[in-house]
């Protein structure tokens, strides 16, 4: 692993923490997938072994796998349809704390999670602020039925907004390269990413892809996100929208 890597997974550790020392004792979580958030479960794992009494709808089987390792109690929305808080990492964040997520495919449980929750709390290290989102590929979750169809027209809304959309269906890269079956995510879905190098108007385009028929949920979080913490240049810094 190169020094940029390892710096970057030190920035995760201390975000993590930092959001982990802000919760209460009884307090309800929705608790992200990706990279910072498992940094964020482990510190939070630490809390409460130290006596801490929280309890997580987890956005995804991998979170709630880590959770059952480190101790952490969950639940779902069905018992618990409101959240005090959740927390998540982000792909790209702007000056607006809008959001684009789901190079870990969980972007639909994200969605519904982050807006079951009275708050949203993005971490994330400096390397994620951007001025404009698109640098990062958009995903797109999409009902595999038609799939050709929902690609295409995929293309045609960004078209519509001045965008090239370069789209492409997910591949499973668990599997070998010879192998070119979809990623598929936990609710069965596939994804479709979307390289458009910049969204001028992200709550414009969201709003496109969404009225798409086979369209499930896009990775653009527009006004979600109350708060972000972002960590770099030796310390971790808060925005608030």
């Amino acid at each position: 692993m190169d020094q940029n890597a390892l710096d970057q997974d030190a920035l995760k550790e201390e975000v993590g923490r930092a959001a982990a020392a802000r919760l209460e004792d009884g307090m309800v979580l929705g608790l992200g997938t990706g990279s910072t958030a498992d940094a964020f479960l482990r510190a939070l794992g630490a809390r409460v072994a130290e006596g801490l009494t929280v309890r997580g709808v987890p956005t995804s089987e991998r979170t709630a796998d880590l959770c059952r390792q480190l101790g952490i109690a969950l639940t779902d929305l069905e018992r618990d349809p409101v959240l005090d808080l959740a927390i998540d990492g982000a792909d790209e964040i702007d000056g607006d704390l809008n959001l684009i997520k789901g190079a870990g495919g969980a972007l639909l449980r994200e969605k519904i999670v982050a807006a079951s929750a009275h708050d949203m709390l993005v971490i994330a290290d400096s390397s994620k602020l951007v001025q404009t989102l698109g640098a990062f590929p958009l995903p797109v979750e999409i009902d595999p039925f038609g799939a050709a169809a929902t690609l295409k027209a995929i293309e045609r809304a960004c078209a519509d907004h001045g965008l090239t959309a370069n789209a492409a269906i997910r591949p499973n890269i668990a599997t070998s390269q010879a192998d070119s079956a979809p990623f598929q995510t936990d609710g069965g879905h596939w994804i479709v990413d979307c390289s458009l190098k910049a969204i001028p108007e992200p709550a414009a385009l969201d709003q496109a892809l969404r009225a798409i028929a086979g369209v499930v949920e896009t990775g653009l979080f527009i006004a979600m996100a109350s708060a972000a913490l972002i960590a770099g240049d030796g310390k971790v810094e808060e925005i608030k929208r």
